[in-house]
């Protein structure tokens, strides 16, 4: 549907100048929206790696515990996990991805030290807390990248509406406003031709 506007030369110009300027962002927003697209599909497949990764992670440091637990008992257990203290930097950082900027959380792992003494424990003592503490690493990993995920993930759609108004709804509009103002023009001109060939007729007449 056309604008309501009069089917002026001025308007004419308005309506080609805007026209370029949506075609020229149409193609510029597809372009931007395609590198966020491959960028979201890489760190989809990030994601899936991860997830993996945690699974077999989890399958092995579950049984681990339930050994630990069969070996140095619940007290132990307990005394151990008291001892056990770590303190983790989480910061927010800003990462670029196709010229756009996204904040996410980085997570610092501290070095894994002995709490506890050799004393009363077992060699699933330590496979237990390595495997807690890789899965550990593999979580605050997967919490950085899906971060990103979401925020990425919410300006493609951001982006693919602006792509669609402009596809769907504002070019065409421009589109066909230009192509009847011109008609319009076109045909006011073919009337003063005639009016001044009927004017020149009469004048030779005379």
């Amino acid at each position: 549907m056309k604008l309501n506007i009069p089917p002026t030369k001025s308007n004419l110009l308005v309506m080609k100048e805007q026209l370029a300027v949506s075609t020229n962002g149409y193609e510029l927003l597809e372009e931007k929206r395609e590198i966020l697209v491959r960028e979201l599909m890489r760190l989809v497949e990030k994601v899936k790696l991860l997830e993996r990764k945690m699974d077999q992670i989890v399958e092995e440091a579950y049984p681990a515990f339930k050994r630990m637990l069969m070996t140095d008992g619940s007290d132990q257990i307990e005394r151990i996990a008291h001892a056990v203290h770590y303190d983790f930097d989480i910061l927010e950082k800003r990462v670029s991805i196709g010229g756009m900027n996204f904040q996410t959380i980085d997570v610092n792992l501290p070095d894994k030290e002995l709490f506890y003494s050799f004393n009363g424990t077992y060699a699933n003592t330590d496979e237990t807390i390595n495997k807690f503490f890789e899965l550990l690493s593999v979580l605050t990993e997967m919490a950085s990248i899906r971060t990103i995920v979401w925020r990425l993930a919410a300006e493609v759609k951001r982006t693919q509406r602006r792509v669609n108004a402009l596809d769907k709804m504002i070019i065409p509009q421009t589109v066909e406003t230009k192509n009847y103002i011109e008609s319009v023009l076109e045909e006011r001109d073919r009337e003063n031709i005639f009016v001044l060939k009927a004017l020149k007729k009469k004048n030779l007449r005379k």
